[in-house]
């Protein structure tokens, strides 16, 4: 049985994948801004082409996918002191400032790269592997279809998707009783809990906590707010900011890390930080800040009348535009519901009790509380991986 499981290749687990949407490594983050808002793809892969390259099979041009960025690099970007003061004149800078100075996050791979061999390069660091989708292209629209900030990624007739590590445990999860008893084992009992966690304090600024939110971003995992007695209250989940628009920098510049919590919750954030994230913006002097991204017009109308004459006006009030399937409701996105509680569990817990968490709540990671809900650790999907690969390897 374990013969089959290891006969698999990376395409079995590539159907029904959709095409990747693909960003020219020379576009600017305002155009990588234009199709986050516009489609709705979490991410968006960023390629290469060398069009004055002749490569070996006689192709005109190479292309290659060199990374990917999301919503939350866009955010991050956004804050620094730097650009703070001109946001508009920091999205005209190229894409590739975005891309994380990690080599191995993306990595090209063949259809028929064994399961075994993808989960060893997920091991090795590689967050998203781009295989070939095995359909051609008609020749119409492969006339059509050149690279560009909106276009699926194509290359001579073929087009591309990514695999991640939620795609593999969920395929693991499909034959979960192959690797009996070891599911059934506590991710105590297995040696799977990290203590190697990013966490901020409740009440510390949220502009302290960007690095520890580009790191939680490359690192696949997420920002626990804890307080002063190591209580976990909730996280900074990049999942969510990515859910978000670029307005949240002006948050983030502003609030406190436990304030930053409620504003990107589900449901659009609560009235009296709208007020004070306005207010301090001007403060700091950041009117820049406060034009570019709309805060007056846009996240204002969330805020309850208090006249009628306000109540009118807030209602004439103009959303984001988007021409997209889903469309983004201020600083929120419709395509997906995910809130600033944290996903927990104890140390006893089972390891597929923990995976299906994880799957569920469409996370890389559950946090590991004691009972008084004190942070204990992390489990991440790689943590599960490596106890899959030793299983696989005593079954050959």
């Amino acid at each position: 049985m374990a013969v089959t499981l290891l006969a698999h290749e990376v395409s079995d687990l590539c159907l029904g994948k959709p095409a990747l949407r693909a960003l020219s490594v020379s576009a600017s983050i305002a155009d990588a801004l234009s199709v986050l808002r516009n489609f709705e793809d979490n991410f968006i892969s960023v390629w290469d082409c060398e069009h004055n390259k002749v490569h070996e099979s006689g192709d005109a041009f190479l292309c290659q996918c060199v990374g990917k960025i999301c919503m939350v690099d866009v955010i991050c970007y956004l804050c620094k002191d730097e650009n703070l003061l001109s946001p508009s004149d920091a999205l005209k800078a190229p894409v590739s400032v975005l891309l994380p100075k990690i080599p191995g996050l993306v990595v090209h791979v063949e259809p028929s790269c064994s399961l075994l061999e993808a989960i060893d390069l997920m091991l090795e660091g590689a967050q998203n592997l781009v295989v070939p989708i095995k359909n051609r292209l008609s020749t119409r629209r492969k006339q059509l279809q050149k690279l560009s900030p909106t276009s699926p990624t194509s290359h001579n007739g073929r087009e591309f998707c990514w695999l991640t590590q939620e795609d593999v445990i969920r395929f693991i999860l499909s034959s979960i009783g192959l690797f009996s008893p070891i599911p059934a084992l506590s991710i105590d009992t297995l040696g799977i809990i990290s203590s190697d966690i990013i966490a901020v304090d409740y009440d510390s600024p949220a502009s302290l906590a960007l690095e520890a939110i580009s790191r939680s971003l490359i690192d696949q995992t997420s920002v626990a707010v804890v307080d002063t007695d190591g209580i976990l209250i909730g996280e900074i989940s990049p999942l969510t900011l990515g859910c978000c628009d670029e307005t949240v920098a002006a948050a983030i510049t502003t609030l406190s890390s436990g304030d930053l919590m409620a504003y990107i919750d589900c449901g659009g954030p609560p009235e009296d930080l709208v007020r004070v994230v306005k207010d301090r913006l001007k403060d700091k002097g950041l009117e820049g800040m406060l034009e570019q991204f709309n805060v007056d017009s846009n996240l204002l109308s969330y805020l309850s009348a208090s006249s009628s004459s306000d109540e009118e006006s807030m209602t004439s009030t103009p959303k984001l535009a988007r021409s997209g399937k889903h469309s983004r409701s201020m600083s929120y996105s419709a395509r997906i519901v995910r809130r600033a509680e944290a996903i927990v569990c104890h140390a006893k817990s089972s390891l597929v009790a923990v995976m299906i968490q994880a799957i569920a709540h469409r996370v890389n990671y559950v946090w590991v509380i004691e009972e008084d809900c004190s942070l204990v650790g992390i489990v991440t999907f790689s943590d599960m991986l490596k106890v899959f690969r030793e299983r696989l390897e005593s079954m050959t």
